[in-house]
This record gives structure tokens, C-alpha cells and sequence, in this order.
């Protein structure tokens, strides 16, 4: 109700009760009297109300924020064993897919090794092969080329890569060193040479690369 009308009917009322005291006579018109009279209960009544639904409010506030602080903790909650889960569920995918890429790599360098052996180191069966038919052999080394391609492509679709550490600086996180070597044109300390590539799945070290590292003191000889 606005300030003005409420001022207004205190107004009117305060005259009707003077007039009362003074011993005046109430107004001809009976009905006056009692709207006045019905408008103030009434605004009694609403403020009653209002102060009621007032109450109900602040009471429905505070139980929508302890319902929505169990909520959120109950989200908190969740999202930890989804995430505990997810953990869990990976590892145990790694532990079961580690072994088997493992037999992949060494299979490849199997297959690798066979395509880099030197004369001296070949089978017989393979020299006898070479002299008798030429193309049947170039064959065979496009078959283990293509074999070897291909186990390349299955170990990056499962997110595995070479490490690659020739001319970086050792690291023992990654490489194992089988020995030193000198070499003037890097700096000491640095992988010269892969004798077994290592691997990297997801980031973490798959297999370790084996590897020679350049030393400092070309007089001491290898070690």
C-alpha cells in the first residue's frame, strides 16, 4: 500500500477517535465509519500475512540451501569415483596391453634386424636364395619392409612412439648406457648412438633405450 493513502487513513482515523473523546457526535453516515474500521483490520490482517509468508520464505531458503549444499557435495562426491574408476580401469587396461605391445616391439626389432643383417651374418638358405632369384628376394625384404610398417602403425594407433634419443643429452629416465665413446662434434654426455630404440606409451617410458653416450677423454678409450 502506497505511504500517502496508509498517512491518509491513520489521519482519518485519529480525527474519528478526537472526535469520540470531545464528546461529538460520529458522522451521519454509519458506513463511512466502518470502511475505515474493515480497511485498518484488513491491513492488520496483511501485515500478519506478510510477515507470515516472510517467514515461510526465509524457512524455504534455508532448506533449498541445505538441500543444494548436500548436492553439491554429493557431485563432489561422484565425481571423485568416476574419477577413481577411470583410474582404476585404465591401469588395469595397461597392465593387460603392456606384455602384449612389449612382443610387438621385440618383434619388430626381430623383423628389423633381419633386414640389416650383413653378408657374413646371413643364413646360408638366404645366399642361396639371393644367387638363385633376385626379385624373389627383393620381394621378401618389401614383405618385411610392409610387415614393419604396419607394426609401426599399430603401435602409434595405441599411442606409442620411438623415443628417438640420438644427438639429445643422456637421460637415465629414458636410456640405459652401454658404454661411452669419443666423439669431438657433440658435447660430452650426449647419446651418440641407439643400439636398441625405447619407447614412450602415453607419455610414460614403455621400454628403456639402450644406448653409447659420448665422453669427454678421447685418451682413456671405450670403456
Amino acid at each position: 500500500m502506497d505511504d500517502s493513502i496508509k498517512q491518509a487513513l491513520i489521519d482519518r482515523f485519529r480525527g474519528y477517535l478526537e472526535m469520540v473523546e470531545d464528546g461529538e457526535e460520529p458522522p451521519d453516515d454509519p458506513g463511512e465509519t466502518a470502511d475505515l474500521f474493515s480497511v485498518l483490520v484488513e491491513m492488520a490482517a496483511l501485515r500478519s500475512e506478510v510477515r507470515t509468508e516472510s517467514r515461510l520464505v526465509k524457512e524455504a531458503l534455508e532448506q533449498f540451501r541445505g538441500v543444494f549444499g548436500s548436492l553439491q557435495a554429493s557431485q563432489a562426491t561422484l565425481q571423485r569415483e568416476l574419477d577413481r574408476a577411470r583410474t582404476e580401469t585404465r591401469d588395469q587396461a595397461q597392465s593387460v596391453l603392456r606384455p602384449l605391445l612389449l612382443d610387438v616391439i621385440d618383434l619388430r626389432d626381430r623383423l628389423g634386424a633381419a633386414l640389416t643383417l650383413s653378408p657374413a651374418a646371413r643364413p646360408r638358405w638366404r645366399d642361396r636364395l639371393w644367387r638363385r632369384d633376385r626379385s624373389g628376394v627383393a620381394a621378401w625384404q618389401e614383405g618385411l619392409r610392409m610387415t614393419l610398417r604396419r607394426l609401426d602403425q599399430v603401435l602409434l594407433d595405441r599411442r606409442v612412439v620411438a623415443t628417438q634419443l640420438a644427438g639429445l643429452p643422456f637421460d637415465p629416465r629414458l636410456a640405459r648406457a652401454l658404454g661411452t665413446a669419443a666423439d669431438s662434434s657433440v658435447a660430452e654426455g650426449t647419446v651418440i648412438k641407439e643400439v636398441r630404440a625405447g619407447f614412450l606409451w602415453d607419455d610414460q617410458v614403455l621400454r628403456t633405450a639402450e644406448v653409447i653416450v659420448s665422453k669427454g677423454d678421447a685418451g682413456k678409450g671405450d670403456r
